[in-house]
């Protein structure tokens, strides 16, 4: 059995000996303010499910964390009629605002676009993932992504979301995120040797596979006996705490195992 760190939120941080790398919002002059914040944990539509299950899934929780996001400022409604022309979104806000609206439709095609009132900065090599929040489903719209080099850039960028219901009105409160920020180094993907590999090459990972998978057998065969039983809901807890844990069946553990991501605040220097 190997020694890891087993604390909740381990911090990685492959610069540990060296300054950290900042990650800068310029707000230009005269900009509106715009909450810029790291994105929570928790979803409502999870929260809302029975016993609020989904949450037991480690991956999806972390990526919920994984990103500073920016608030939507005014709440409206946005409705597209399925033709090509700017003119066919109509964006409705809950008051009255002068122009330019923060929330407009510049290219058509149902696509409705804020401005975002930082330039981002981040440190040589690293670009900015621009994306909706992870894990926040929206009925009759989704996010577009993008992948600006902030290393080097002197513009800010757009945020677009495309309307994919026709007739369709979609509503976004003041205060719900429309955009996730997430540094990453340039070329790191690119990086990477793509290899298909049969399992059992790996005499180890294979064998804690195959445990497993015969645990979870096991378990869903009580299920199908004891017709969801409490006992069953027991056991299926037990098993999916095992990468929640960071540990395999067979009672090996991670030599690194993190089970949250917790991002620093931006601070406005004066």
């Amino acid at each position: 059995m190997s020694e890891r760190d087993t604390s909740d939120n381990p911090r990685v941080d492959p610069t540990a000996d060296h300054e950290r790398p900042e990650f800068v919002a310029f707000q230009p002059t005269g900009a509106p303010a715009m909450a810029l914040v790291p994105s929570p944990r928790w979803r409502d539509w999870i929260n809302a499910m029975e016993d609020r299950w989904a949450n037991r899934c480690l991956p999806l929780v972390v990526a919920n964390e994984a990103g500073w996001v920016l608030g939507n400022e005014h709440a409206f409604v946005a409705v597209w009629n399925g033709e090509p022309s700017t003119a066919a979104v109509t964006i409705e806000f809950d008051e009255d605002l002068p122009q330019p609206h923060p929330v407009q439709c510049h290219f058509g095609y149902g696509i409705i676009t804020w401005a975002v009132p930082y330039l981002f900065r981040t440190p040589p090599g690293y670009n900015l993932l621009a994306r909706g929040p992870a894990n926040w489903p929206k009925d009759g719209i989704a996010s577009l992504e993008g992948l600006v080099e902030t290393d080097w850039s002197i513009a800010t960028f757009t945020m677009n979301w495309k309307l994919t219901r026709p007739g369709h009105p979609v509503r976004f409160e003041a205060g719900e995120p429309f955009c996730m920020v997430v540094p990453q180094r340039r070329g790191e993907l690119e990086s990477f040797r793509p290899v298909i590999r049969d399992l059992a090459a790996d005499p180890d990972t294979h064998a804690g596979t195959k445990a497993w998978v015969e645990s979870r057998h096991e378990v869903e065969v009580r299920k199908f006996l004891s017709e969801y039983s409490r006992e069953y809901e027991q056991e299926r807890a037990a098993w999916q705490r095992h990468y929640f844990k960071g540990t395999a069946p067979d009672g090996r553990v991670a030599p690194q195992h993190q089970t949250r991501i917790s991002l620093d605040e931006f601070e406005r220097e004066v």
